[in-house]
Order: structure tokens, then sequence, then C-alpha cells
């Protein structure tokens, strides 16, 4: 489906509008969430229960008029329970294949946490390829498919932890958070007849994401921005208080971010300010500490922190 360019700015206000009735004093965090969506990238939400992130997902889900699907984890689920399963058909004497919930636009994965990381690992190759593998043939997933995982960062019993290779595969981690005073008090106020997602309406479908997903290829990123970039994630990997650093993907993950990130906001170039912004939530999950780092005082936002003052920024340009 074709998209004007002009047309843009109007249909992700509208998104934006849709999402702020249900999560309120969360701009930020929304923009983010466009921003993994139109960058065709995935989210770890990692917060206590409660802070209104099923309610984030379902928004979003309807107001682009995306199939939503939801996974409760537990340490009983199996891979098949998530990617589905082939079921031999006797009247047809041949194996058919039966989608799991990950076949949808829209999946949350609810405390990823908790399920083992045999059914993690099933994860893998849909966040990275958009398709699963099943007795050799490969069943390719709907588009657009962004995965949200969330993980509560306070209960620890019975849950197992994400390795690094699927944490690379998130484009953003995020939290967020509880709401200040004033914004719980609108909150209350909002749901007093009915929940705001009832209320919600469609503002865009389907193929006008794709269609503005691919128009995210077209933001320029000049030369010295991109080599802003490659020096960032090139410095947490000889950090000395690093002992893992953000991998190509996470080079990769930076550039569709910045660029989307660059038309949220009505840009058609991405600013250096727009990666300086950006890198905390693309970089945070991807670096490991030493431990006798973290005896002296050191965190992975102290290390970011460092690394973006020392990387010279380069000269701001518009185009």
């Amino acid at each position: 489906m074709a998209i004007f360019s002009e047309e843009i700015p109007n249909i992700l206000k509208h998104i934006k509008s849709n999402l702020e009735g249900c999560i309120h004093g969360k701009p930020a965090e929304i923009n983010l969430l466009l921003t993994a969506l139109l960058a065709k990238g995935h989210v770890l939400i990692e917060d206590v229960p409660g802070t209104g992130k099923t309610v984030f997902v379902k928004a979003l889900a309807k107001s682009i008029e995306g199939q939503f699907r939801r996974i409760q984890c537990n340490p009983d689920l199996l891979p098949t329970d998530v990617t589905g399963v082939s079921i031999y058909h006797p009247k047809e004497e041949q194996f058919i294949f039966r989608p799991g919930p990950l076949f949808t636009n829209l999946l949350l994965v609810d405390e990823i946490n908790r399920a083992t990381t045999k059914t993690q690992s099933a994860l893998l190759e849909a966040m990275e390829e958009k398709v699963v593998t099943m007795d050799g043939e490969g069943h390719a997933l709907p588009e657009p498919f962004m995965m949200l995982a969330t993980q509560n960062p306070i209960d620890f019993e019975g849950t197992y932890s994400l390795p690094e290779a699927q944490l690379d595969r998130f484009m953003f981690k995020l939290s967020l958070g509880y709401p200040d005073q004033a914004t719980e008090h609108k909150m209350i106020l909002s749901q007093e007849e009915s929940h705001p997602l009832e209320r919600l309406a469609a503002v865009a479908d389907i193929q006008q994401i794709q269609a503005i997903q691919e128009h995210v290829h077209k933001v320029h990123l000049d030369e010295s921005v991109a080599a802003y970039i490659v020096d960032i994630t090139r410095a947490t990997r000889v950090h000395p208080s690093v002992y893992l650093g953000a991998s190509p993907r996470a080079t990769l993950a930076f550039v569709h971010a910045a660029k989307a990130f660059a038309l949220i906001n009505g840009r058609s170039f991405v600013l250096p300010d727009d990666v300086k912004y950006l890198a905390p939530y693309i970089l945070s999950h991807r670096i490991l500490i030493h431990s006798g780092a973290r005896m002296e005082g050191a965190n992975v936002n102290s290390v970011l922190q460092s690394i973006l003052e020392q990387v010279k920024v380069p000269v701001r340009l518009e185009k």
C-alpha cells in the first residue's frame, strides 16, 4: 500500500493519542514502543506487576487493527505451546501444521523468565527470522510481527535468566514504572464508567503500518552519525568495566531505531541527539559488567554514561 509522506505524521499522531488515553503520563515510553514497531524490533519490558504493560500492548493492537495474542509463561509451558504443532490428519494422510500463538501481529509474552530455557529458545528463530521451522518446513509469521516480553525484576523464585543470545534480539529494554500522584488520580477518573480500552477505536491499519515501516528506510543517516553509532557500540567492547560488549546486531538495531525515532519526531534525518537518547534503551541489556567493577560501584548506566561522555559527538547536520 502506497502512503504519502505527509500522511505519516497524522497517522502517528492518532496512534499516540489512542495510547495516551489508555496509558497516562508515559509519552516517552509510547514513543519508544512506536519506534520499535516501525523499526521492526522487539521490546523487553522489565517491571513489577500492575503497571499497565498488558493494557499498553492491547491498546497498540486495537489502534492499528492488529492481531493480538498473549502467552502466560510458566515452567510447564512447552515449546510447541508457543510455536504450534504438526498433527497427523488420517483422512488426508498427512501432517497438518496447527499454528501456535506466535502467529500474530503483536505477541505479549508475559513473565518470559518463568518459561524454561528450552521454551525461551523456541522464540529465537521467530524473533530474528520471522519464521517457525517445524518438521523441516518453514512457516512465515504474519507481517508485521512484534514481540513484547515482560519480566518481573523483583521476584526471582521459579525464574530462568534470559540467555545473552535472546537478550540481544530485543531492540529495547525499558520500564514503565509507577505513575506519579496526579497521573494515578487521572487514571482512576478515566475508568469510572468503563475501561479506556473498551472505548478505543482503530486509527490505522496493518497495511499503513507496513508502508510506514518501509518509509523508515528513506530517513537520512549522515555518515558522521553512522560513525557515531559505531563508535559508541565499539566503545562498549573495550571499556575496562565491561567483559561483554554490544554486538554488531546492536549496531544495526541502533541504526533502524534511530531512523524510526527521527520519523516519529517529524524529521527526515537522524540527529546525534537521537542516538544519545536511544543508547541506554538499546545497549543496557546487551552489556555485562565485570564483578570487580560492580564491587567498586560501577553499573550498566554509569558505564554507558561515561561512554557517551567520551565518544566524540559529530557536528549537527540537517538534510
